[in-house]
């Protein structure tokens, strides 16, 4: 399989299940209905599991614009190869936030809140106040990406490493960090799940609260950067 395509199937295998965990606890008539923050973590974690595991072999499975960018800045993959693998990420953030849709569809008709809607698409923060959401993307990425670059070293490809250890590391930055903003973490996981909830036909639904939409994307673009830049400051 072409290595584009890996990543276009991993993140909508990660989209759908991360984005299916929160529709299944926050919308209406679900089995998981009110089933909390834990049960979501767990969720958003073996969907990083299912999407790493699935496509490791074929593209490295960055499944992130954040991780591939990360990996350009310490030199370890071609920027050349960044806008191929951020499109098709993206493209796949898209389509796995359309099939969670699809499979929900009835119970998006069921449940009355709009933020309630929109939550299961994108995330947002629990108290709102742009410098600190950022603050909180910011570190939760640089978490992630410095984590992820030292468990792959020397070789510094998500290949390397069996998905276990990365689904145990998003599990820790959902229970540990994600009170705050919901830790995105990603633009394929925020803004593209946030692209479709603005042009799918969703009864009764907001904007897609693009105001924010910003701070996720920018904040895990430089928490990942930094974390790249510190793995390879010479010690």
């Amino acid at each position: 399989m072409n290595p584009l395509m890996g990543e276009f199937i991993g993140t909508a295998l990660l989209v759908l299940l991360g984005n299916g965990v929160v529709a299944n606890v926050l919308l209406k008539n679900t089995k998981g209905h009110n089933s909390g923050l834990i049960v979501v973590a767990f969720g958003w974690a073996m969907a990083v599991f299912v999407g790493v595991f699935s496509v490791a072999a074929i593209s490295g499975a960055h499944l992130n614009p954040a991780v591939s960018v990360a990996l350009a800045v310490a030199g370890k993959f071609p920027w050349d190869k960044v806008p191929g693998y951020v499109a098709a990420q993206m493209l796949g953030g898209m389509a796995g936030a359309g099939l969670m849709w699809l499979i929900y569809r009835k119970h998006y008709e069921t449940t009355d809140c709009a933020d309630t809607k929109l939550a299961t698409f994108c995330t947002g923060p629990a108290i709102r106040s742009l410098p600190g959401n950022l603050v909180s993307e910011i570190v939760a990425t640089f978490v992630l990406v410095f984590a992820i670059l030292s468990m792959v070293a020397p070789k510094m490809s998500l290949g390397a490493i069996d998905a276990l250890p990365v689904a145990l590391l998003v599990l820790g930055i959902g229970v540990s960090l994600g009170g705050t903003t919901g830790y995105a973490m990603s633009p394929a996981r925020d803004l593209a799940p946030r692209i479709m909830h603005a042009i799918l036909p969703i009864p009764g639904k907001r904007d897609s609260d693009w105001g924010y939409a910003w701070v996720p994307v920018v904040g895990s673009l430089i928490g990942g950067a930094l974390a790249a830049l510190a793995f390879t400051l010479p010690l």
